[in-house]
């Protein structure tokens, strides 16, 4: 069947899977102002800003021949747990024909789950899926991997936009590799890659480094946060974001009572703000600030799309946290009216005050 799925950060991942579970993959076009405005013409008015991109990346998806989309659900006070029954209401109202698999959590309804998994599965042997699986997480690992490699290295580049341009290499050659020793390969290649990159050389006492939290699709996808972690670097900021999709498969591929994860560290920390479960990713965003905090960052940015509840209270407990913790934090709403120009000016006098702080810390 031809399927597809929503734009998120390193689609290539997805893409792989899908692949070596035997289904014709239609790649989802990257996010675009066309994208924006079909979400934003169909969507409902105050919903949040991830649907509405989503949405649209759904209709591009299915006027290119998509016949099933795989996405992810979700519970609680957050409405991404009502995306699908959203975007499958208005594309059907819409006359686009498609189907949806919506994987939620394994451990909140085992037997939808695995009607998804032998969807999914195909003709597949059970073998073949696991070790399709194995040699994806694989993937998803070493992508990681180098990709926090990138947003170090990225921060001082000696010649502008080499960086990226090694990354985007990079998951070519992951997308191109299909066994587990192609895949070493292409991490090796990678490291290689990123190792030949010529850096000005920066005193430790004088690197930046700024952590980036919120809602994990904004946070995420850069074609829809300014390509945030792009600026910072190219201002010479080190940056480390609060998703990565290995932290996200660990937190919730295992079972509460053996579940060690990072993410699980994450939401204790958190508690102290946030003592209740509220939906999304808020008590993450909490935790994760108190963690950058810990870790010696310099500063935070907050991203927040427009609509979003739980961001909006974690918004409103990011005062107190700055008070406590004397870690600089600066929110930034995302929506379709976001002025890019406008955001940079935020975001390069916010440097300046995290500069300014230091400069006066030693003196």
């Amino acid at each position: 069947m031809k399927v597809s799925f929503p734009y998120m950060g390193t689609t290539v991942v997805y893409k792989k899977l899908l692949e070596l579970l035997g289904h014709e993959v239609i790649m989802p076009p990257k996010p675009s102002q066309r994208t924006i405005n079909l979400g934003v013409k169909y969507s409902p008015e105050f919903a949040c800003f991830p649907l509405k991109v989503i949405m649209g990346s759904y209709m591009e998806a299915v006027e290119k021949g998509t016949e099933v989309i795989v996405t992810s659900g979700g519970h609680g006070p957050c409405r991404a747990g009502f995306y699908e029954r959203v975007h499958s209401r208005i594309l059907e109202e819409e006359d686009y024909n498609v189907e949806f698999i919506v994987f939620d959590s394994m451990f909140r309804d085992y037997k939808k789950f695995l009607q998804n998994v032998l969807r999914i599965k195909g003709d597949s042997s059970w073998y073949k899926v696991g070790k399709s699986l194995m040699l994806v997480y694989d993937m998803i690992k070493k992508l990681d991997v180098l990709e926090k490699e990138v947003q170090k290295t990225r921060a001082y580049e000696f010649k502008k936009g080499e960086t990226t341009r090694a990354w985007e290499k990079i998951q070519n050659l992951f997308d191109r590799a299909y066994t587990k020793k192609a895949m070493e390969e292409a991490f090796e290649d990678g490291k290689e890659l990123l190792s030949q990159i010529k850096q000005v050389p920066i005193a430790e006492n004088k690197k930046v480094k700024i952590g980036i939290v919120g809602e994990i699709y904004v946070v995420m996808e850069a074609s829809i946060n300014m390509k945030l972690e792009e600026v910072l670097g190219s201002l010479g900021v080190e940056v480390e974001r609060s998703q990565y999709l290995t932290q996200w498969i660990n937190y919730n591929a295992l079972p509460k009572f053996m579940n060690h994860s990072h993410e699980t560290e994450i939401l204790s920390k958190g508690e102290r703000y946030i003592p209740i479960e509220i939906g999304g990713h808020a008590k993450q965003t909490v935790g994760h600030i108190v963690d950058f905090s810990e870790r010696g960052f310099d500063g935070v940015v907050h991203l927040m799309p427009f609509g979003c509840l739980p961001e909006l209270v974690s918004q409103s407990i990011v005062p107190k946290i700055t008070a406590d913790l004397g870690i600089p934090v600066l929110t930034l709403s995302i929506d379709e009216q976001t002025g890019t120009t406008n955001n940079l000016t935020r975001i390069e006098a916010f440097l300046d005050l995290i500069k300014g702080k230091r400069v006066r810390k030693i003196s």
